[in-house]
């Protein structure tokens, strides 16, 4: 079997759907198999995952583990050669496992393989590629000072070497992973794919940013972000600090200082967003005209929604719609954009998103077979799932 995809899942049923369409396509033309660990979730996800994923395999703990044991448990029963460790609030192309599965074939020195994360509103994440997070660099990240923390020195689209990848997209050989013991279950979450990485570097590989095949990560949707992810954030590089470097006790005081800063200065915009139940208009599908059209167009009576109409049997080779589109959001003063993932592949919609990220539009997907819309309008919000019926 060439890959095994790794999804850890906690409480994220609409996420995980979307996700697992674009992991499916992602897996034709390949052998490979999909592994949910859930982390006793309270929504219906295991529901969602027996209705329309039944062929997917699913591990359901009692109680949430973490993601790092989570992941151990799913990479534990896995049969491919490589091993996606993948997060529920991502979307991946249809070629994004090829493209993958032949780089690594190609360079089997490398150790963990990464790629560009771009958020919902398509804007670029510089978490998608880092530099070890040195005591130094870390206080200055801290302090509002992140240029050292981020691999600047490779490009955003240019493929390079770089020290530490992002737990919600790495690559890694299956007997890699094994060799350097897996995520550090030590880790409750945040520090585990620094961690990982940094194993793989002692090791002796180089870990690689592949910038050909871009994601969409709507960070933050399985992460609550409230005063315990700051101490498990926090925590977790104390974590990391104490296993790979001397012990440094101003910076155990710092950290501990920072964790109270942060909780005052967040309280206020760390609050979890209620689901939006209407959209920004005016609005522009980009789809067919069909029953999902005309349930956008009903749910939205009093206000106006264009189409910008797609042949469902058309091929893409080139983006060639995009200057069209772009003309037609500037005559309507569009402000929203919904793709009917019916009529576009992943591949298209991500393109999109990134190339009209400029525009300060927001963006909501319909994905196959599904009554509802699903979007991120900040990466530092929860995102808003919309039903159609």
């Amino acid at each position: 079997m060439q890959v095994s995809v790794v999804i850890v899942n906690y409480n994220v049923r609409h996420f995980l759907h979307q996700c697992l369409l674009s992991v499916q396509a992602a897996l034709q033309g390949m052998t490979g198999e999909i592994i949910v660990v859930d982390n006793a979730s309270s929504d219906d996800s295991h529901d969602m995952m027996q209705q329309y994923f039944p062929e997917v395999k699913w591990i359901g703990n009692s109680e949430n583990v973490g993601f790092s044991k989570a992941n151990n448990q799913g990479v534990a029963i896995a049969s491919g050669k490589y091993i996606l460790i993948l997060n529920p609030d991502t979307i991946i192309s249809e070629d994004t496992l090829r493209k993958l599965y032949a780089f690594a074939e190609e360079n089997p020195q490398k150790g963990g393989i990464g790629v560009p994360m771009y958020d919902g509103t398509g804007a670029f994440l510089p978490e998608s590629k880092r530099n070890i997070p040195t005591i130094w660099v870390s206080l200055l990240k801290m302090l509002g000072k992140s240029e050292s923390y981020y691999a600047s020195q490779v490009k955003e689209q240019e493929n390079g070497i770089v020290s530490i990848l992002a737990g919600a997209f790495m690559w890694i050989e299956k007997s890699k992973y094994d060799a350097v013991g897996g995520f550090d279950e030590d880790y409750f979450m945040y520090g585990e794919d620094i961690d990982l990485s940094y194993k793989l570097l002692q090791k002796g590989y180089s870990n690689y940013y592949l910038a050909t095949t871009p994601i969409i990560h709507y960070k933050g949707e399985s992460t609550l972000k409230n005063n315990a992810y700051l101490k498990n954030f926090y925590g977790a590089m104390q974590i990391f600090y104490s296993k790979h470097f001397p012990v440094n006790y101003f910076y155990d005081l710092f950290i501990r200082l920072g964790i109270r800063f942060w909780q005052v200065l967040n309280y206020f915009r760390m609050q979890p967003t209620i689901t939006q139940n209407k959209l920004s208009t005016p609005i522009l599908y980009i789809g067919s005209e069909n029953e999902v059209f005309e349930q956008l167009r009903q749910k939205n009576a009093n206000s106006e929604v264009f189409i910008f109409a797609v042949c469902e049997t058309r091929v893409i080779s080139r983006f060639d719609d995009l200057d069209k589109i772009k003309k037609m959001i500037s005559e309507k003063g569009i402000r929203e954009v919904v793709f009917d993932h019916q009529n576009n592949p992943y591949s298209k919609i991500i393109f999109y998103m990134i190339q009209l990220s400029a525009l300060s539009l927001t963006f909501k997907i319909h994905p196959a077979k599904s009554d509802f819309l699903i979007g991120s309008d900040s990466k530092k919000r929860m995102g808003s799932i919309i039903k159609l019926r």
